[in-house]
C-alpha cells in the first residue's frame, strides 16, 4: 500500500509486526473487555481538538479489528474537515451526507477498501448544515443501518471541544473513545471534553493517548492501557488521572 497524496498511510496494514501494530492489537483487546454486559457495535472516535490522531486512530484500529476476523464499517462523520478517505483510498464524492439527503442509497455509499473486511462510508461533499443533518432523525436510522451490515462500525467525529457534531453523535453509539495528544493537547480541554461528552449521556469507554513515547530511541505510538478503562490509578501521567479522577 502506498501512501494517499497526503502522506497518510495505515501502519497496522503495511506494517503489522510494527510496535505501533501491536499497540493497536493491545487497543482491540481491551475494547473487547471494555462492555461485558453488552456488545458494542457503534463507537464513536473523537478528540479534544483538531490534528490530534483521531482519523489515524480510526484507520488503524478499523484494520486491526479486520484483521482478527470482524467486518468493520468506518464511517467518516467529521463533515468538515473529512480525511479518513484519504488513509484507505477512497473516493470522497459519495458518503454520508450523500445518503442523509437522499441522492443515494447506504449500499451505494458504501465502498470496500484494499482490507479485507474494512468498508468504508465517506463523508461525501461538505454540507453547510454538518450539525443539523448529523441531529437528524435520519441519523439516527443510518446507525441503526449500519449495525446490521457490520459487526462493528466506527465513526470519525469532528473534535469535541470545537463544534457541537461530536456531542450530538455520541448520543447515538454504544461508546466513544478520547484520542488525545501528548505534548500537545492541553490538561485543561481534555478534561473539558472528556466533560462535554458525559453530559450529553455518552459512554466513554477510555482515552487513547497518542505519540507517546515509550523508548529512548524515540518510537511514538499509540498507547491505550487497562487502567484507563477501569479506572485504576497506577499511571503517574495526568492523561493516565483524567479517566480516574473525572470519572
Amino acid at each position: 500500500m502506498k501512501p494517499s497524496s497526503n502522506g497518510q498511510l495505515i501502519i497496522t496494514w503495511e506494517d503489522p509486526k510494527s510496535v505501533t501494530a501491536e499497540a493497536y492489537r493491545i487497543l482491540r483487546t481491551n475494547l473487547q473487555f471494555a462492555s461485558p454486559d453488552q456488545r458494542l457495535e457503534t463507537i464513536l472516535i473523537t478528540s479534544p481538538g483538531p490534528g490530534e490522531g483521531k482519523s489515524t486512530v480510526t484507520a488503524n484500529l478499523a484494520t486491526s479489528l479486520a484483521q482478527a476476523g470482524l467486518q468493520v464499517i468506518a464511517v467518516n462523520a467529521d463533515l468538515r474537515r473529512p480525511t479518513l478517505h484519504q488513509f484507505f483510498q477512497v473516493r470522497n464524492t459519495l458518503g454520508l451526507t450523500s445518503v442523509l439527503v437522499g441522492q443515494t442509497t447506504l449500499d451505494e455509499a458504501l465502498q470496500q477498501t484494499m482490507v479485507p473486511r474494512v468498508r468504508v462510508l465517506a463523508s461525501g461533499q461538505i454540507p453547510p448544515n454538518p450539525s443539523e443533518l448529523l441531529g437528524s432523525r435520519r441519523m439516527q436510522a443510518v446507525l441503526n443501518e449500519l449495525r446490521e451490515r457490520a459487526d462493528l462500525v466506527l465513526i470519525d467525529a469532528p473534535p469535541v471541544v470545537a463544534v457541537t457534531d461530536a456531542g450530538l453523535l455520541a448520543r447515538l453509539v454504544d461508546g466513544c473513545l478520547l484520542v488525545i495528544s501528548i505534548g500537545k493537547t492541553p490538561r485543561d480541554m481534555a478534561v473539558s471534553a472528556k466533560e462535554q461528552l458525559e453530559q450529553v449521556g455518552a459512554r466513554v469507554l477510555g482515552v487513547v493517548a497518542n505519540r507517546v513515547d515509550r523508548a529512548a530511541g524515540g518510537y511514538y505510538y499509540y498507547y491505550y492501557h487497562q487502567s484507563v478503562l477501569d479506572g485504576r490509578t497506577t499511571g503517574r501521567p495526568w492523561w493516565k488521572r483524567l479517566w480516574s479522577k473525572h470519572r
